[in-house]
């Protein structure tokens, strides 16, 4: 499970807000304290040994449902024993408890302690103009729009592969910069007008098989830190309770701010 640099005492710090400032929408962050030995130990019952992500999809469809705690994110601060599972939930405490004390298996909820959760609010519109820091786990790849190189029209490619076979067949050979340029550029067009991307840095890449519906699907998975300022402050509400790019149902997308560090 991928760590977070920005954890200060196991704690992840979110931006203040008040009703009075920021009216609340119909969603909230969720904290759900988790157990990664016990999640080792299901995954091994379960046979999902080869996509940590498409196990935590399982794991969490089956106790609290399908698509409920989603864009969601793992987190082990360094040293620590547990870790932290973050996501957005249009459900309340009490919703997923009783979900999971209904149609959770014992094995699921030692994983996840349901009884633990905590929540908090979210704003559903944002300031035009405030800059904040954040942090986001992504898998930045493009859907051909035709046969290119050896792929089919339709293939899920990694993004900077995909600038790199256009450069190559394009007629117009222009530069395509560093993996981050194109990772970054793929980002910006993913907020969709909601902000833009101020500064970022990639912190951690990898290139990572998925298991997705019997295929096993190769990818880049990486994380980014950096600043954004938010240009649509209701488009920003939206795109935090859908997340970012693809595989979202599997840890991937969720983004995560804090205050930016004068």
């Amino acid at each position: 499970m991928a760590g977070l640099a920005w954890l200060w005492k196991a704690t992840f710090h979110l931006p203040k807000s008040t009703p009075e400032t920021l009216p609340m929408s119909d969603y909230s962050m969720i904290h759900l304290p988790f157990d990664p030995v016990a999640f080792q130990v299901w995954r091994g019952e379960r046979g999902y040994h080869n996509d940590e992500g498409q196990a935590l999809h399982h794991l969490l469809s089956e106790t609290f449902g399908k698509g409920v705690l989603q864009p969601f994110r793992v987190m082990k601060a360094t040293g620590a024993k547990t870790s932290s599972l973050y996501a957005y939930s249009t459900k309340t405490i009490d919703d997923l408890r009783a979900t999971a004390a209904e149609t959770g298996m014992p094995n699921a909820l030692a994983v996840c302690a349901p009884e633990r959760i905590q929540m908090k609010g979210m704003p559903s519109a944002w300031k035009e103009g405030k800059r904040y820091a954040f942090d986001v786990r992504l898998r930045p790849v493009r859907r051909l729009a035709k046969d290119i190189g050896g792929y089919k029209k339709g293939a899920e490619v990694d993004a900077y592969q995909v600038a790199c076979l256009n450069a190559r067949y394009s007629a117009v050979s222009e530069p395509i910069g560093t993996r981050e340029d194109v990772y970054l550029e793929w980002l910006q067009e993913r907020l969709m007008g909601a902000a833009t991307v101020d500064t970022g840095t990639m912190k951690r890449f990898q290139m990572h098989k998925a298991s997705r519906k019997g295929r096993s699907i190769n990818g880049p998975d990486i994380t980014f830190h950096g600043e954004l300022t938010v240009t649509d402050p209701v488009a920003f509400a939206e795109l935090l309770r859908g997340g970012v790019g693809r595989h979202k149902a599997y840890g991937f997308g969720m983004l995560l701010l804090r205050p930016v560090q004068d």
